[in-house]
């Protein structure tokens, strides 16, 4: 197990980029910040020259390759980082420096045993793209089938669970300090973040995540995955079709093209919609990087290391949310978020219902140019500290990328109107799922099922299915002992003291550089 001081000291190393890209400041102003937390960045920024503008992005591209992701994570969290870090983290396009072709060539041929010529007749020694995990090459196969190949980075297995395990220790101390930090639930979000990452270290995972998706959406024609070269793809390289198209954030190119960027942007929405509803599978990393648009228009979608899932019964509330959103029925919509466990019972769901409105009426009817996306999104925060609703981990991919389709299909239409490119897909959605000929076919499945099982199984089944809510558990959390629990309380200020020596001995470096 790492000890304390260890923690400390890379904490403190992270803390110091942090300040010197201006990124504590928005951390010690906000008033949830517990007192420690703050004391703390202010021994991190000692000496230190910070920007006007915090550059949050550039801080975490400093750090390393797991605060990367983590950035990338907590971009789905304006409730923690605030509203200002959240925008500038989902500029986080994981652009690091690539490996080595020698480095990555030895890879390949350790992970197959065979020279790389066995593999592929071409393979090109410069990346199209490099990310945090791993960098991807054009190839052709030696049957003369063009690829891309994407090779994990040597070593960076070892490198994100050292991190990792430093952000959970970080996360145990801070939701001990009680208060905000326990409604946020830091620990459980660094949880998902480890599941998250191990997901995406296996190569193989995201091969079968990509083939899933396809599979999913073979009945939408605009909408494309690439296939899989299973020969050429291990649990650390993998091999898949080359796309040849236009990155979607290159408008102009796609104008001078003949694309019909509003037919582009409502055929994204749509396709995320299938996904997120309609299957409860989707594509949880849609940003510009990750799209592509081809000659017939189809949108192509790469890098499936991150996917998110949702149960049946989160799918139809979650329908019913944006539905009853779109049509102004904020009463419903409160009743979904009790039945859902969202909002303890012991508040008022006409009190909720007129939160709502005050956040939703303002942008219903409004292109997304004309909204204040500070104003709406300060609103549905205080909603979830006035109504204690506690973070819902499971939809914290959901909402990144909602985020995430929002923000591309406005760069391609400006003028669009996300609740009325949505509202047709949902309303027709929730005809065929939750009409009465679905309840019908539903409740003859059922009694089928029942038929054939014997009392003993159905008793298991049934105390196996959630009886309310439609959040999954909680995943297990590590135990971590606190520095001021009993058997550190006699070593718990040691740290404390090597950190504040730390911090001064690094603001004299710096003082003596400048």
């Amino acid at each position: 197990m790492t000890r304390p001081v260890v923690h400390i000291l890379r904490l403190l190393k992270w803390g110091r980029i942090l300040a010197r890209h201006g990124a504590l400041r928005g951390i010690e102003a906000a008033p949830e910040t517990p007192a420690g937390v703050k004391r703390l960045c202010r021994i991190a920024r000692l000496g230190t020259i910070q920007p006007k503008i915090p550059d949050y992005a550039t801080a975490f591209q400093a750090i390393g390759p797991a605060a990367v992701k983590l950035g990338q994570t907590l971009a789905t969290r304006p409730d923690l980082v605030g509203e200002e870090a959240a925008r500038n983290l989902l500029s986080l396009q994981d652009a690091l420096a690539p490996v080595g072709f020698d480095r990555i060539k030895q890879e390949i041929e350790a992970v197959f045993e065979t020279p790389l010529e066995n593999l592929y007749s071409e393979f090109d020694p410069e990346p199209v793209g490099s990310a945090s995990i791993a960098q991807v090459h054009r190839a052709v196969t030696t049957d003369g089938r063009k690829v891309a190949v994407k090779v994990r980075r040597p070593g960076i297995d070892k490198q994100f669970a050292r991190d990792i395990d430093t952000y959970e220790w970080a996360a145990a101390h801070l939701e001990a300090l009680g208060g905000e930090a326990t409604r946020l639930r830091p620990r459980e979000v660094i949880a998902n973040f480890r599941r998250w990452t191990l997901r995406e270290l296996d190569l193989r995972r995201e091969a079968a995540s990509a083939s899933e998706l396809a599979d999913a959406m073979v009945g939408v024609p605009t909408y494309q995955v690439p296939a899989i070269d299973w020969d050429r793809t291990a649990s650390r390289v993998m091999t898949l079709d080359w796309i040849d198209g236009i990155k979607i954030s290159h408008r102009e190119q796609l104008i001078a093209a003949g694309h019909d960027m509003e037919k582009l942007s409502a055929n994204l929405v749509n396709a995320f919609l299938r996904q997120a509803i309609a299957e409860g599978f989707f594509h949880a990393d849609m940003h510009q990087g990750n799209l592509f648009v081809k000659a017939d228009g189809t949108i192509a979608a790469v890098d499936f290391g991150i996917m998110g899932r949702i149960n049946r019964q989160a799918r139809y509330w979650l329908a019913e949310i944006l539905y009853g959103l779109t049509t102004g029925n904020y009463r419903r919509v409160a009743e979904i978020h009790f039945e859902a466990q969202y909002v303890p019972d012991y508040h008022n769901v006409e009190e909720f219902a007129t939160a709502l409105r005050a956040v939703g009426e303002p942008m219903r009817g409004k292109p997304v140019s004309e909204l204040s996306v500070g104003q709406m999104l300060d609103g549905l925060f205080a909603i979830t500290r006035d109504f204690d609703m506690q973070t819902q981990p499971h939809l914290l991919l959901l909402q990144k990328t909602m985020v995430m389709v929002e923000g591309v299909a406005t760069m391609l239409n400006p003028k669009i109107n996300m609740w009325n490119v949505s509202g047709p897909f949902v309303s027709e959605w929730i005809r065929d799922e939750l009409g009465p000929e679905a309840a019908l076919a539903d409740g003859l499945r059922e009694q089928g099922k029942t038929l054939a099982l014997i009392p003993d199984i159905i008793r298991r089944l049934d105390a196996q299915l959630p009886k309310k809510g439609a959040a999954p558990p909680a995943p297990p959390l590590p135990e971590i002992p606190l520095m001021w629990d009993v058997g550190e309380k006699k070593r718990w200020w040691r740290y404390a003291l090597t950190a504040l020596a730390g911090a001064a001995a690094g603001a004299g470096i710096l003082n003596w550089l400048g």
